[in-house]
């Protein structure tokens, strides 16, 4: 009983906290928060109460981060040997810095280096898929792969990080459905559809249009980041289940490629889709607070049920100062709350969001499956 009281105050040392033997409490059995998004923008009328750093520690205990956007799988085949366990200086990941950073999803990309051979894209990827499931095995006390919604829940409530591989790159498919049946069946959840000729500046093709469909079947939600606007646009009205853009800030803010104009966010919102916001310099800015304004910007935009975190360490992307590995993510947190951003908005970008979409995909896969029978 004991432990259990201690573990529901607050974070003694703001500045530098311990890290929690099992990850963040959560009541036994208890339901998984599902905040609701504020009516207006309003200040917390709490906010002058306690430290914005201690209420993001208190806040992120509840509703930690879902991090849509890991390089760690590919980062990890360049070392001849880690540790995740104890932690790993050679990478930005590894699980005491996912602890103090209060994470508890890991979205784990896939995706296969510049000037990879199309006939290479199938094999790389599996290569990636198998190493992705050997670092969650050789780590049971850390992390957890999680196929489904519940299993996300599931590994949080164990003081565990959900790992979700993906997303990984359509041009693996090589133009087969089949191949997409097969990734799902070894644990794929995410699908970018940039970069393939099905999905180009012309929009989805007959093909894409199918694969899209079938991901609705299967459970693998959309990524659009670095797709063209017209195949963002079609995919958004034909896809049944919520799509994400796992690596896209505010275009309005900051001109970059992968980042969404404001028209192409306002109906991502619309259609209950998730951007997910780059912890990236080349896209956001250099610092905390330019992460922090982009977060702004798409909450006002697309709505706060459609912004989540994209931390994108290990990828190769230099970092705003002040997030430079996993630990940094309640210093984020901080700094909105400062800003005036309420509890339950902020619950919802940094879980909420990403749980509905995959539990919406859970849902509609199922559906559709029993609609069609054996």
């Amino acid at each position: 009983m004991a432990d259990l009281q201690d573990e529901l105050h607050d974070p003694p040392e703001v500045h530098e906290p311990p890290v929690p033997r099992t990850g963040p409490y959560v009541p036994r059995g208890g339901p998984d928060p599902q905040p609701q998004p504020s009516a207006h923008a309003e200040p917390d009328p709490g906010a002058g109460r306690a430290d914005p750093l201690e209420r993001a520690y208190a806040l992120l205990g509840r509703c930690p981060v879902a991090d849509g956007y890991s390089g760690l799988p590919r980062a990890l085949r360049e070392l001849p040997w880690y540790d995740l366990q104890l932690g790993e200086s050679a990478v930005d990941t590894d699980v005491p810095r996912l602890r103090r950073g209060r994470v508890g999803a890991l979205f784990c990309a896939l995706h296969l280096p510049e000037g990879l051979a199309s006939d290479r894209a199938l094999g790389a990827t599996l290569e990636q898929l198998d190493l992705a499931r050997a670092v969650v095995v050789a780590h049971p006390e850390g992390l957890r792969l999680a196929r489904t919604a519940g299993e996300v829940l599931d590994a949080r409530n164990c003081g565990r990080v959900a790992v979700v591989l993906g997303p990984a790159t359509a041009a693996a498919l090589d133009g087969s459905l089949a191949v997409l049946r097969v990734l799902h069946s070894l644990g794929l959840r995410v699908l970018t559809l940039a970069g393939t000729s099905w999905a180009s500046e012309a929009g989805l093709t007959r093909f894409g249009e199918e694969a899209v469909r079938e991901m609705n079947r299967l459970g693998v939600l959309a990524d659009l980041s670095g797709a063209s606007d017209a195949t963002i646009g079609r995919a958004l009205a034909l896809s049944r289940t919520p799509v994400l853009a796992t690596r896209s800030a505010a275009r309005a803010l900051r001109p970059h490629p992968d980042n969404l104009p404001d028209g192409l966010l306002a109906e991502l919102g619309a259609a209950g889709g998730v951007c997910m916001v780059p912890l990236a310099a080349e896209q956001t800015g250099p610092a905390l607070r330019d992460v922090a304004d982009h977060l702004d910007h798409v909450r006002a935009v697309a709505g706060p049920g459609s912004v989540a975190l994209s931390g994108t360490y290990d990828s190769g992307a230099a970092h705003p100062q002040g997030l430079a590995d996993a630990s940094g993510y309640p210093h984020l947190i901080a700094e909105l709350l400062d800003r005036g951003w309420p509890e339950p908005d902020l619950a919802l970008l940094t879980w909420g969001n990403v749980q509905r979409a995959l539990r919406t995909a859970d849902f509609t896969a199922r559906a559709a499956q029993e609609r069609k029978g054996p």
